[in-house]
């Protein structure tokens, strides 16, 4: 039976970040995955150019059970500790809206960095590898049934991730081990995922696909965002609503404010001022699409001249457009969804190590726990930031 000082199961952002760093601390490591190739989840993410990191990342913009859990590990390793190394390895890159940072190329750059760096820090990667059994002897090593032969070791770390992508070999591998060693699992919820229609409204909304415009949706515990609205054929997409999913609840309304920062019923009361014969239609295509208008009032309502709308009238077309209330049916599930919500228990793990506070040697690291981030090179920089604090542990 081959041993190892540390097994890392999941050739991921997490997992190949803490391999590069435990090896270069001098322990012998070993990666196993099922997949073909490691950083499948890297290569499509961002539209293949891969949102790394943020410029700017704080505590607030994670979810998880235990808020405090993730404060230790970012401000050990933060983003510009992440930013140093794409820098080093010549990678370029650009930054958009809200500090999030892009590869100009390909995430491929990415993802061939953290490869170079377990390389170079005498890592060993073992693909198309898939383990049967993992137990922990009586002195304390862990051992692996694999397709590949038997293994063993002093430390294993679990980067499986969550349940997020099926189609890029999700499983509740990483679930099942903590289980198996009696650590607490929550209840997992796809997350940053667009919403679905319910079959009324989508008779209605479908054809309304493609249109993109600007919107502070809130949900339900005042949780908000302001950023851009997509209709799909499906739902509803693009960034604001994929951030607020993480704060949704089946059955709970969301509300969205379709003219952020500007009061709908002042413009429409300055616009009777200037325009009274101007029809409502005229009026809000001026706002918003013609299209969405169409869908949000009934005909008869848009052909009235302004001065024809009573004050009753105009203040309840002034909240469909600033306070549109929305009851999705639900979401689009593990599917699309970027994220997993839910995990391993982080009550059951050091913040500071990500170590099994009852099961010595074993290690949770990424998604597969119970930390969330927002869009925007969170989650990565939660996969960077809990393997570097496991890596230097093990």
């Amino acid at each position: 039976m081959k041993h190892h000082d540390v097994i890392i199961i999941g050739a991921g952002a997490a997992g190949l970040m803490c391999a590069a760093t435990a090896g270069y601390r001098g322990r012998d490591v070993l990666v196993l995955d099922n997949a073909k190739q490691a950083g499948r989840k890297i290569l499509i993410s961002g539209g293949g150019r891969c949102n790394f990191t943020n410029q700017k990342v704080e505590p607030h913009q994670f979810i998880c059970g235990n808020p405090h859990f993730v404060k230790s590990a970012i401000a050990r390793y933060r983003s510009t500790d992440f930013i140093e190394l794409v820098e080093r390895h010549g990678i370029e890159y650009h930054e958009r809206d809200h500090g999030q940072l892009f590869c100009n190329d390909s995430a491929k750059e990415i993802v061939t960095m953290l490869l170079t760096e377990c390389e170079w820090a005498g890592v060993s990667i073992k693909l198309r590898t898939d383990i049967t059994r993992v137990n922990k002897t009586d002195s304390g090593q862990f051992t692996l049934s694999t397709s590949n032969g038997d293994l063993s070791c002093d430390s294993l770390v679990i980067a499986t991730g969550g349940l997020s992508m099926p189609k890029l070999g999700a499983t509740p591998f990483g679930y099942h081990i903590a289980e198996q060693f009696g650590l607490k699992v929550l209840p997992t919820y796809a997350g940053l995922v667009p919403f679905t229609w319910h079959s009324e409204q989508k008779q209605k909304f479908e054809s309304l696909s493609g249109i993109a415009v600007p919107s502070t949706i809130t949900a339900k515990d005042g949780t908000q965002f302001t950023e851009a609205l997509l209709f799909t054929h499906r739902g509803l997409s693009g960034p604001a609503v994929l951030q607020i999913s993480n704060y949704w609840k089946p059955g709970e309304t969301i509300s969205i404010n379709l003219l952020p920062s500007e009061n709908a019923l002042e413009k429409i009361e300055l616009a009777l001022q200037h325009h009274p014969k101007q029809s409502l239609r005229n009026t809000l295509s001026h706002w918003l699409p013609k299209r969405l208008i169409e869908a949000l009032f009934e005909a008869p309502q848009l052909d009235k001249a302004l001065n024809q709308l009573g004050h009753g009238e105009r203040e309840h077309i002034a909240n469909a457009l600033n306070d549109w209330q929305l009851m999705m049916n639900g979401t689009e599930g593990y599917r699309t969804a970027e994220v997993t919500l839910g995990g391993v228990d982080t009550n059951e793990l050091s913040s500071k190590t990500m170590e099994a506070k009852n099961v010595s040697g074993l290690y949770f690291i990424g998604e597969v726990m119970d930390v969330s981030g927002w869009l925007g090179g969170f989650n990565f920089q939660w996969a960077w930031s809990s393997g570097v604090a496991a890596g230097m542990a093990v």
